[in-house]
């Protein structure tokens, strides 16, 4: 099992969970954070930190391992992140919307670590 990183982090990146990982890995995309599920020690403490509840076990991937497989393909892509940034300004639009992935998502990778 690892952890994954639903399309509720699309234009919100919080970051809280970033400042909690113990093996630093998270990577940063241009509107949206991704979990390297080969480096995730399954730990969970990333889980609770997500004020939007973006982050879930894999075994909660009810897409067909849709999740599993954004998070694995953009971890190898985008920069690995290890300290929190500052959420886009205006995150909190953005919070209860759905869909986020089919109108949002950007392939672009993020700034990563200053």
């Amino acid at each position: 099992m690892t952890y994954i990183v639903l399309d509720g982090c699309i234009k919100c990146k919080f970051m809280d969970c970033v400042e909690v990982c113990p093996v630093d890995c998270f990577y940063e995309g241009a509107n949206m954070l991704v979990i390297h599920p080969d480096e995730c020690i399954d730990c969970g403490v990333c889980e609770p930190e997500c004020p939007i509840d973006a982050i879930v076990p894999d075994t909660e991937d009810d897409k067909d391992g849709k999740w599993l497989a954004i998070n694995t393909k953009y971890a190898e892509i985008w920069p690995n992140i290890t300290v929190m940034g500052t959420p886009p300004e205006d995150a909190e639009k953005y919070e209860e919307e759905t869909g986020k992935f089919e109108k949002y998502f950007d392939p672009a990778p993020g700034k990563g670590d200053p």
